[in-house]
């Protein structure tokens, strides 16, 4: 049962303000409510090789014995990846790195300590994607899209904090980056960079994990042109 307030009017609450006792103060910040973004097709990128990028751990036992050892030493691991975009027959397509056959992740990585994150972030994009041949890469990134929490030193990770967690040993951010019209990418040799449609990533953990397949509700808060 739901009691109506004294002050309520019948048509609803005044919109765009709020109100404190009797008083109303005018809301000055905007709200948001459409983000359009610029996506091209996946032909207008060129993407060539380099050498192999190996991951700091050989196995997964020794990446949470030193994720335990650096906790120690100074707290969490801040964690960055992005979140790329192009379009197929105006359907949107995340760029995925693709191990082997059946591991993909995101581009991006650990955070050196006081490091910016979007500063982290771009480069990492640079170290993993970034092209040869001197040119600088502009990476715009404008928009958090996500925050993943690791409770414990094991693989489970929350878009939450859970309550009894004081210490998360780590936190991850997914930022959108946004693409240039053409671009040149350098893949290393020992990773695909493959084009996964949103379709195809929708609520399947299965075969992409948790966060990558929670990537179709995350964007679908932006206006998406086709360019």
């Amino acid at each position: 049962m739901s009691v109506v307030p004294p002050n309520r009017s019948q048509t609803g609450w005044p919109r765009g303000v709020t109100q404190f006792g009797n008083k109303y103060i005018q809301q000055t910040k905007p709200l948001t409510l459409e983000r359009t973004i610029n996506l091209y097709p996946l032909t207008n990128y060129t993407f060539g090789t380099k050498e192999p990028l190996y991951e700091k751990d050989s196995s997964v036992a020794a990446r949470f014995q030193r994720m335990r050892e650096e906790f120690d030493k100074i707290g969490m691991r801040r964690t960055v990846e992005g979140v790329l975009i192009v379009h197929e027959h105006r359907l949107p397509h995340v760029l995925l790195l693709q191990l082997g056959t059946t591991f993909f992740k995101l581009p991006g990585g650990e955070l050196n300590p006081g490091e910016d994150e979007v500063e982290g972030l771009k480069r990492l994009m640079t170290e993993i994607l970034g092209r040869q041949d001197g040119v600088l890469q502009d990476w715009v990134i404008d928009d958090c899209i996500g925050n993943w929490w690791r409770p414990n030193f094991e693989p489970p990770q929350y878009p939450y904090i859970p309550a009894h967690i004081t210490k998360p040993k780590e936190h991850k951010k997914l930022f959108l980056v946004q693409l240039q019209e053409k671009a040149l990418f350098a893949v290393p040799k020992n990773y695909k960079l493959v084009a996964a449609p949103l379709f195809e990533l929708y609520d399947n953990a299965p075969g992409y994990g948790p966060i990558i397949s929670s990537l179709p509700q995350l964007l679908s808060r932006f206006n998406f042109i086709y360019n």
